[in-house]
């Protein structure tokens, strides 16, 4: 029993660093191979290592340290190696990662920023920006990333493996821009912070949270940045709430207000306060007002309707459209949001069938519309692009409801009566 209590303490410790410091772990050996590619590999080589010798060694006093003198040394090895000698002009300066020696980890500053700034070079393809940082610094996978995306994962993971071959190649510096070309990537760093959010938003873990707060610290004029940390902290105030005692998924309709957390709705309003001193309005604080106003309990659907009118104007994008619907169907009546819904649906093309949110939302107002059938099998295709288990099994029982519905409704068609 001591055993496997060891090494389930192990694991878990394993699991939390990875979690916790792969990015910031990431950015300090890219920074000194100016390989992405190759610093990949040596940490992820450092973390299977971690895995089979912690629950026999014991967990490290500071894991971070082991974790990146194992992956520094994977780095020195392959910079050695005849074969890699052979096929590369190698820098000694450059590309030794010698500087790493005896360094104190906790005492380096976080240089996850300077990582998602390099991703955001110029250089580099400009859709590919977000999709770089979210996987290279915050750590989600080319499928996460893809469905995020609307993009098959095989599609993205190529897509990755092209700029990050890019990046080593043209030699892009891994440093901090010159102020003037800060704002143009600070814009891509702020869609990755987003895109985070979007990934993750039934936890809105630590990592987006984190990074908008820093971002807002950073630039605490820009209103944008106001915009986005106030986004993210109202849909983490309300992450434990989409979750019931016994783990079944809580629509935002159905959770007590009481399980939210006001510390974090109280700093939200803080930010949009500020942002709105600006006068410049953009997508994230529209997003963000669009939060506060469901955070209030009872929202007024016109207001609702409005606001997201004004989103999709300043910023239109696929989510926003079928949020659009939604809340159109909620004022103007189901028919009304279908008709707008399948509008989008039939513009957005495969990306649409391949996106969860309009798969369910299409299912739900054909269920208001009484269309059973045609709900279950929308069902079906949200199901399959659900990737939160809560959530899965929600959907399954709006399915089971909507079958039975449709069964019903056959069985008494079929009835003449005596």
């Amino acid at each position: 029993m001591d055993t496997l209590t060891s090494n389930s303490s192990s694991a878990r410790a394993a699991e939390l660093a990875a979690r916790d410091s792969y990015g910031r772990l990431l950015a300090l050996l890219s920074a000194a191979s100016h390989d992405v590619t190759a610093a990949e590999d040596a940490l992820g080589d450092a973390f299977e290592q971690a895995v089979r010798t912690w629950p026999v060694q014991g967990v490290p006093a500071t894991p971070d340290a082991w974790l990146l003198t194992v992956a520094r040394n994977r780095l020195r090895d392959r910079w050695r190696a005849a074969e890699y000698r052979r096929t590369l002009a190698l820098d000694p300066e450059r590309d030794a990662p010698i500087h790493l020696d005896d360094v104190d980890v906790d005492a380096i500053p976080d240089r996850r920023l300077e990582l998602m700034l390099v991703c955001a070079h110029p250089a580099i393809d400009r859709a590919m920006h977000t999709p770089l940082m979210l996987n290279t610094v915050l750590g989600f996978t080319a499928e996460q990333i893809g469905r995020a995306f609307s993009v098959p994962a095989a599609t993205m993971a190529t897509r990755l493996v092209r700029v990050k071959k890019r990046i080593r190649t043209t030699g892009i510096p891994f440093r901090l821009p010159d102020r003037d070309d800060l704002p143009p990537r600070m814009a891509a760093v702020l869609e990755a912070v987003y895109g985070a959010y979007v990934i993750d938003r039934t936890e809105t873990g630590p990592e987006a949270l984190h990074l908008a707060e820093v971002l807002a610290a950073l630039v605490p004029d820009d209103p944008e940045a106001r915009g986005l940390a106030a986004l993210v902290q109202l849909s983490a105030a309300r992450a434990v709430a989409r979750t019931g005692p016994d783990g079944r998924f809580v629509p935002l309709a159905d959770q007590d207000p009481a399980r939210w957390d006001r510390r974090l709705i109280g700093r939200a309003h803080e930010h949009l306060r500020a942002a709105h001193t600006h006068g410049r309005l953009g997508r994230f604080q529209v997003e963000a007002a669009i939060q506060a106003l469901h955070c209030t309990g009872s929202p007024e659907v016109r207001t609702l309707l409005d606001l997201h009118r004004i989103l999709q104007d300043l910023a239109p994008s696929l989510g926003g459209g079928v949020a659009l619907a939604a809340v159109t169907a909620e004022a103007e009546g189901p028919a009304s949001g279908l008709a707008r819904l399948d509008a989008l649906m039939s513009e957005a093309g495969e990306a649409a069938s391949r996106f969860q949110p309009a798969r369910a939302t299409r299912a739900h107002l054909l269920a208001s519309l009484g269309r059973h059938d045609e709900a279950v099998a929308e069902y079906e295709q949200a199901i399959a692009l659900t990737a939160d288990s809560a959530e899965r099994a929600h959907l399954r029982n709006l399915r089971a409801v909507e079958g039975s519905r449709h069964a019903a409704r056959n069985q008494q068609g079929s009835y003449r009566g005596p």
